[in-house]
């Protein structure tokens, strides 16, 4: 039975998690590596970690910190960033890594998407798109870390990746990264409605019941969380944290009762 995932969604800079906030420059939080053997001890569903600095700064994806954290990770793992290659691609898969994440290069060369599909399989294939309102309330996809605004609205970008062979599109709200004040909730319900492919939805989360609204809303859907994981408390204090299996039960009891049952109003 599939069941929404919740899903710690961290970034790396400079080789060290931080945690930004609107997309500005990231506090620093801690080593991944320790942080990855907590999340083993607490079962977390999946893990995404991005590197913001890699496309912006023109580099590589870290082979190296890649295959450490694949090596130690005991969940799902999606890497992100840097990624402008099927070699690259597929070098991170062989390490071990379930999804490869693409961003800029998504929009830049869907062909690579279809390549990553066809050959490594759209399970394995991610296509991440970071995005905020414009004047007139559209919402409109940015790359490069939030610095370059991409023509097009970001449905058309959606329809895009999954024609292009995506198994999954994470949405990234850049003006909720880091508030902790809930998620875009009427455009996570407007794309879960009209999409089939899976989806994940990162920005604002501050608590379970952000997560639970998003879920309730949705339905089967991945809810990306940041900040609420990593800090305590609205001091953000810096502690890794994640739901015991009491509180994702809660979380999720209204998405059995609606989804699950039936009796979908």
């Amino acid at each position: 039975m599939s069941y929404p995932r919740i899903i710690p969604c961290l970034l790396l800079g400079d080789d060290g998690l931080v945690k930004t906030e609107g997309f500005s420059k990231g506090r620093y939080i801690g080593d991944p590596m320790n942080t990855v053997r907590i999340f083993n001890e607490k079962k977390v569903d999946e893990l995404v970690l991005l590197d913001i600095n890699a496309t912006r700064n023109g580099t590589e994806p870290n082979f190296k910190l890649i295959e450490k954290i694949a090596t130690e990770c005991r969940m799902p793992l999606s890497y992100g960033g840097g990624i402008k290659t099927y070699a690259a691609a597929e070098r991170i898969i062989s390490m071990g890594v379930e999804k490869v994440a693409l961003s800029s290069a998504a929009i830049e060369t869907p062909e690579l998407v279809q390549e990553i599909s066809s050959s490594l399989g759209r399970q394995s294939t991610v296509v991440v798109l970071d995005y905020k309102k414009n004047w007139q309330g559209r919402r409109v996809a940015y790359t490069h870390g939030g610095t370059r605004k991409v023509s097009g609205s970001v449905l058309d970008h959606v329809d895009n990746a999954v024609a292009h062979g995506a198994g999954e599109v994470v949405l990234y709200s850049i003006a909720n990264d880091g508030a902790m004040k809930g998620y875009d909730l009427a455009f996570a319900e407007e794309i879960s409605a009209r999409v089939t492919t899976p989806l994940t939805f990162v920005g604002g989360a501050g608590s379970l019941d952000d997560v639970r609204a998003l879920i309730d809303r949705c339905g089967n859907v991945g809810a990306g969380v940041g900040s609420m994981f990593v800090y305590k408390s609205a001091l953000k204090g810096v502690l890794i944290n994640y739901p015991n299996p009491d509180e994702k039960e809660r979380v999720l009891a209204e998405y059995a009762r609606k989804y699950l049952s039936g009796t979908r109003s």
